[in-house]
């Protein structure tokens, strides 16, 4: 069916064009019988113009426009179809011409060569052997009239030679204009089916930078952006066909390390913190030379995939690594607790040996819980991502934590700006980072409540997020810069893989985890989601 349409389109292009020929032949037709008819009203004519009959002279004049103006009307119509008209077109010219050589002493008067472009005309209009026949009735028409002037009009200066040379060169004529026809009819298809296939590469290219999941901007050098793919507009928060926000992104980001890197093309990879540091961006640019100016392509990344291709990297080592210490450190571990354990049953120890007895486990299990821990990073399974309602999830999560940690219920509070958010994340990964931020929260909030969840989205990035705040004394600045790294800690018991956990769970779901603000008055913790398009769902 789209093969069909494409050769219907092509087909209509090409009758316009043939109607559009044939009108231009008819114009030239007007002009000839115009410029006769005003040669007969203005009562000069040259001569042999109407030598040998005036009279029959100016009514084919006459005829001859008002025919033609005729047949303006018909082609406007395109009705009779085009090959009737143009063997009307022809046929009429040719009388018509004749009629105006013998009123003006025949074939002397030059008239033959206006037939001549009458058959010309005819045989680039239509391609076929129809030409011939053009050549064929002009050639009848010429000999004719030599034939009546001689045995009718007993005219003696009849050129029977000059005559037949005449209609060999309408034959010749109908034969070459056949020819450039059939020619050009082909170079047109040629040109058609190349159209249509440039066409549709340019609907696979189209598809194909639409479809992919890098970034993709073309500025002109004027900064105008000639194509955006919808990961570009996804990554900068842009919703809809307005082009506000890609142009406030060129403004505010790009120009100025866009100029920079123009005149030096050595630095070609830049790092955009975008919307207030939940997003970062990786921009790269690439010189496009044209003719006459330039263009810039501009790839766009979201830098926290980069990472996460990194982090995969270091846990692969990680999981190697534990993998190989495991066994090695469990086996004397498990050894120790036992040992523990046994020694603690024994009646003969004093309080200061129990007292010693119970650090030794306290610190086995210690050890054995960052062992846990290290493992869990390593082996993590695959995400399975699911979209869900926010709200509703929350107000389970908050239950189950307060039941879980034996807090009274107004210890955990929730406040939602919106009822209806959608987030897609695998659920169990991120009931384990809010179990984990929560614990945290409750471990340095003073006073009521312990922690509050605030839900909303963001207004520029449209991006979902949750805010995780406690009302501690804040995080100092030293710590902020070491605060997700792995085995970093401030308390004597902690195995310091907790936020890096976190983290780790949310970039493996495309969401992201940041410190938002921190001060004397508490500590906000920002879980932003990647916003749901349901258009491209549908798609």
């Amino acid at each position: 069916m789209e093969n069909f349409n494409k050769k219907a389109s092509v087909s209509y292009d090409q009758d316009s064009i043939n109607w559009q020929a044939l009108a231009y032949f008819n114009y030239y037709r007007i002009l000839l019988s115009g410029l006769f008819l005003l040669l007969v009203y203005i009562g000069r004519l040259p001569q042999p113009l109407g030598s040998l009959d005036e009279e029959l002279f100016s009514i084919a004049c006459h005829s001859y426009l008002l025919i033609a103006i005729v047949f303006s009307y018909f082609i406007r119509c395109e009705f009779p179809r085009f090959n009737l008209q143009v063997a009307f077109h022809v046929l009429i010219d040719i009388i018509m011409l004749s009629l105006l050589m013998y009123s003006s002493n025949g074939l002397s008067s030059g008239f033959g060569l206006l037939i001549a472009i009458a058959v010309a005309g005819g045989s680039l209009l239509r391609v076929g052997k129809i030409a011939i026949l053009f050549a064929a009735i002009a050639t009848f028409f010429v000999l004719g009239h030599e034939v009546y002037l001689q045995f009718f009009e007993f005219y003696y200066s009849v050129n029977y030679t000059h005559a037949g040379i005449l209609g060999a060169t309408f034959f010749i004529i109908a034969i070459i204009g056949n020819l450039l026809a059939t020619k050009v009819k082909e170079t047109e298809a040629l040109a058609e089916l190349q159209a249509i296939e440039i066409n549709e590469l340019a609907k696979l290219n189209e598809h194909i930078v639409q479809r992919m999941r890098s970034g993709i901007m073309v500025l002109d050098r004027d900064m105008n952006i000639l194509l955006i793919n919808k990961s570009a507009k996804h990554l900068i928060g842009q919703h809809g066909e307005s082009t506000n926000k890609a142009s406030y992104f060129i403004s505010f980001y790009i120009k100025e390390h866009l100029d920079v890197w123009l005149q030096n093309s050595d630095k070609q990879n830049i790092i955009i913190k975008f919307d207030e540091g939940e997003v970062e961006l990786q921009v790269s640019f690439i010189k496009l030379t044209l003719e006459s100016s330039y263009q810039v392509l501009i790839f766009i990344e979201n830098f926290s995939r980069v990472k996460q291709r990194a982090q995969h990297l270091k846990l692969a080592s990680l999981g190697r690594l534990t993998a190989s210490i495991a066994h090695e450190v469990r086996n004397p571990l498990g050894a120790i607790n036992h040992a523990s354990q046994l020694l603690c049953e024994s009646e003969s120890l004093t309080v200061e040996d129990l007292r010693l007895t119970e650090i030794i486990n306290d610190h086995s299990l210690r050890i054995n819980n960052i062992i846990e821990n290290v493992l869990s990073i390593s082996r993590r399974e695959k995400t399975t991502s699911e979209e869900f309602a926010l709200i509703p999830w929350l107000i389970k999560f908050i239950d189950e934590f307060a039941t879980g940690c034996e807090l009274p219920k107004n210890c955990v509070r929730l406040e939602e700006n919106k009822n209806d958010i959608f987030v897609r994340m695998d659920p169990s990964q991120l009931y384990q980072v809010l179990w984990n931020l929560c614990e945290n929260a409750k471990r340095y909030s003073r006073g009521i409540p312990i922690v509050t969840l605030l839900c909303d989205v963001g207004d520029d990035s449209q991006r979902p997020y949750i805010d995780i705040i406690d009302y501690g004394m804040g995080i100092s600045n030293e710590i902020k810069e070491q605060l997700f790294e792995p085995f970093f800690t401030t308390e004597t018991k902690g195995s310091g893989l907790g936020l890096y956990l976190a983290r780790e769970l949310c970039e493996a779901n495309q969401a992201t985890l940041i410190l938002h603000t921190t001060s004397t008055k508490g500590t906000i913790f920002r879980v932003s989601f990647m916003p749901i398009n349901k258009s491209e769902e549908l798609e």
